[in-house]
């Protein structure tokens, strides 16, 4: 009888503390006066987190892709060193061509591309990276192009992405790679994937 009577009380007490506890807000007015005016508050929060989104080749919109693209240049017997530039095979958008975008929220945003030294063959022979060159052009839904950074045997020169409006940064282009092939070199396979200094890494900064 007495557990039965402490049940009871409990569950008046919580009847009773449950208008309290919620958060929405009401307001009633009566009289025989007009008008009649009742208000009500709501208040709202958003919470962004900042983010920082680079694609160069194969990519997944908003999350991390561990794909990496292999751009090949071949270069035909009759052309070796002769100047007439040499398009590249593989990428996302095939032809030597790869997606390249530059997203951010927190204001500008800088890019460059650093390579281990020239590429080089399994004997020891050299390419430098200033005769690959980088041609941006248009990419469907972006209204400002990203620039490619110019390759070099190390770090390369940053390129600077402003903020449009605001704090945010969307820019994008499709990359076409070319070999100038202007010398003629020793014969062999130059840089890979992931070897012989065929690798380049873009990295973008925000604040």
């Amino acid at each position: 009888m007495k557990i039965s009577t402490k049940l009871n009380s409990l569950a008046l007490a919580a009847a009773l503390l449950m208008p309290f506890a919620a958060n929405a807000e009401s307001n009633f007015q009566t009289g025989a006066g007009t008008p009649l005016t009742a208000t009500a508050h709501v208040d709202f929060t958003i919470i962004v987190p900042k983010i920082l989104y680079l694609r160069v080749g194969t990519g997944t919109a908003g999350a991390t892709n561990g794909a990496i693209d292999l751009i090949t240049f071949t270069v035909p017997a009759a052309s070796v060193g002769n100047g007439t530039p040499i398009a590249g095979t593989g990428g996302d958008l095939t032809g030597g061509v790869v997606t390249a975008i530059v997203q951010g929220n927190n204001g500008t945003v800088t890019l460059n591309a650093t390579s281990g030294g020239a590429l080089t063959n399994a004997t020891a022979d050299t390419i430098n990276y200033t005769q690959i060159v980088t041609t941006p052009s248009a990419l469907a839904g972006f209204g400002t192009l990203l620039n490619p950074p110019v390759l070099v045997n190390g770090a390369s020169a940053n390129i600077t992405i402003n903020p449009a409006p605001s704090k945010v940064v969307s820019s994008g282009a499709q990359w076409t790679y070319s070999y100038l092939n202007t010398n003629v070199v020793a014969p062999g396979t130059y840089g890979g994937a992931g070897v012989n200094n065929g690798r380049v890494t873009y990295t973008a900064s925000m604040p």
